[in-house]
């Protein structure tokens, strides 16, 4: 729920006559694996820094119940400045059997126990607003209180970038939602669920909710499914392997080597750049799926073309002309970033950030067009390549952020 700054201000103004609002160096809004990671690296640094929100919360209560990280072990680590405090560290710390792939319990488990670093830092309390103010930013908070800070690090994930079709936009959740929403599965066991997509979170979703007991349908517009990593002897060549893929394991044979470079990534046009962007994170599945997806049916170069609701679910129209009565719609149709989506930004300083579709224009250290603003995570996918769309890039976007806010922090002291 989006609270109303301006209900809030009067108290927070009249306090800060007689009291200075509390100022940091750096505010980090998030808590997921770029926010923690980013933020330790920060204070490691002696910055006077507050991470704000739930941590690990996305990953808990709205990724897919039951899923497996898609990303190899060796790219599912948190960010340190020592790299002491690994998924390898976590499952020895707490006595857990290594496994892959990673379940995501298990993933957040290992953010919670992370985030310890912090300590204090670390803020729970939800993010309502921030502003410009002199000489930086002014942030509200949920409780009304408010504080100044020099710099504001946005690292608030993919949650409200959740693409819909036009054609389910208007329905109810407990009809239609996205797989990002976070459902318990076993409600569908027994009922009839349409997955919309081809991608990793399409296909796995299908893959759980058929386990969970569900009759699934996968609907698709790719003529076929693909498959990641499915020329396994490009795999096994040792050294060779090692020079045409990075152990992130993100993109196809060349391309990979290339996304683990980001500040080289960021040198390549625009158009190049974006060719490479989409080629590396193309709609795929991983090995372990298809034999999960066998009682499931899988229609593929079709797309629905209407919906309605109807017997207390959808009549689907396909655009072939054939029809389907199901109980729910699961769309697996991935995420558009728009950063004007995040309500926490005010509509004044969304407008002062230059951007290409949604996405921050960024430069080095992560900074936007508004000095001391700066996008990790998702949000830079554009700018320094898909690497940042995954967990194996919290290392690059904490130093580089890090790197440059500590020389900038220090010049400005």
């Amino acid at each position: 729920m989006k609270i109303r700054i301006e209900d809030r201000r009067g108290g927070g103004e009249a306090a800060s006559k007689n009291h200075a609002p509390e100022r940091c160096d750096v505010a980090v809004i998030g808590a997921g694996p770029y926010g923690l990671s980013a933020g330790v690296h920060l204070k490691a640094k002696g910055l006077r820094v507050r991470v704000f929100g739930e941590p690990m919360e996305f990953w808990a209560k709205k990724m897919p119940q039951g899923m497996l990280l898609r990303s190899p072990r060796v790219a599912s680590n948190l960010s340190d400045p020592d790299h002491a405090f690994t998924l390898d560290a976590y499952e020895t710390a707490t006595r857990l059997e290594p496994c892959a792939p990673l379940p995501l319990d298990t993933f957040v488990e290992y953010g919670k126990w992370f985030r310890h670093q912090l300590g204090s830092a670390l803020d729970p309390t939800t993010v309502a607003q921030v502003e410009s103010a002199d000489r930086g930013f002014r942030v509200w908070l949920e409780d009304g209180s408010n504080f100044l800070c020099s710099r504001v690090v946005v690292a608030a994930g993919i949650g409200p970038f959740r693409k819909k079709p036009e054609v389910f936009q208007n329905f109810p959740q407990n009809l239609v939602s996205h797989c990002y929403e976070g459902r318990d599965v076993k409600q569908f066991a027994g009922k009839r669920v349409v997955v919309i997509g081809s991608g990793q979170s399409a296909l796995e979703s299908a893959a759980i909710l058929s386990e969970a007991g569900a009759q699934v349908e996968i609907i698709a517009r790719d003529s076929k499914l693909k498959w990641i990593g499915s020329h396994k002897w490009l795999h096994q060549m040792g050294p060779l392997t090692r020079m045409l893929y990075s152990s992130h394991d993100v993109g196809p044979i060349g391309i990979s080597r290339l996304v683990a470079y980001p500040n080289l990534v960021r040198l390549v046009p625009l158009k190049l750049r974006d060719k490479i962007r989409t080629r590396a994170v193309r709609p795929a599945g991983s090995q372990w799926l298809p034999a999960r997806l066998v009682n499931v049916k899988l229609n593929t170069s079709r797309a629905v073309s209407r919906a309605i609701e109807a017997n207390g679910g959808l009549a689907l129209t396909l655009d072939d002309g054939s029809e389907r009565q199901v109980d729910h719609v699961l769309l697996g149709t991935g995420y558009r970033v728009d950063i004007s989506r995040y309500e926490f930004l005010s509509p004044e300083l969304v407008r002062q950030v230059e951007t290409f579709d949604g996405y921050p224009k960024l430069r080095s250290g992560f900074r936007s067009s508004v000095p001391g603003l700066h996008f990790i995570g998702a949000t830079a996918a554009r700018t320094f390549g898909p690497l940042l769309y995954f967990v194996a890039g919290t290392e690059f976007a904490s130093r580089e952020l890090v790197s440059y806010v500590a020389r900038h922090t220090k010049a400005a002291q």
